[in-house]
This record gives structure tokens, sequence and C-alpha cells, in this order.
């Protein structure tokens, strides 16, 4: 049942991501683009999280995920204070 969350998960922030590039496309607005950035670096920690817990259970990627969503949501910070400026 977890690797249905993570799936679910993954592709919700591939939606997300997918939607938010779409819109920054047309619109051109920056933080559309950190957003999107974000969403698509959320969907590969889950993406990450299921290969370790469910796909590979005997090796573990203690870092990866965790790495992954870091950089993510660094990136939708960066863009929200450059675009406060």
């Amino acid at each position: 049942m977890p690797g249905v969350v993570y799936i679910l998960s993954a592709a919700t922030g591939l939606a997300c991501a997918f939607l938010l590039w779409r819109s920054w496309r047309t619109a051109r607005a920056r933080l559309l683009f950190w957003s999107a950035l974000c969403f698509f670096g959320l969907a590969i920690d889950n993406i990450l999280l299921y290969c370790d817990l469910i796909l590979f259970p005997e090796t573990h990627m203690y870092n990866a995920p965790s790495i992954a969503g870091l950089i993510s949501v660094s990136l939708l910070l960066f863009g929200l204070v450059w675009d406060g400026t």
C-alpha cells in the first residue's frame, strides 16, 4: 500500500509541474518557473523513495530522496526571494 501512495504522489507532482510549466510558457512569470521546478523535484523525490523502499529494499539510498527534496524546496525558496526583490 505505501508503494501506491509514492506513485500517486509522484504522478501528482509531475502533473502539477506540467501545468505550472505550461502556464509559465504563456505568462512568463518567474514564480511559475520556480514552482514548476520545485514540483518536478518533489516528484523525483517520491520516485527515489519508491525505488529505495519498494523496488530495491536490499540497497539503501539513504540521502538521495532527502537531497532531491532539499534541492527542490531550495529552488522554490530561491525563486520566492528573487521574485520578492
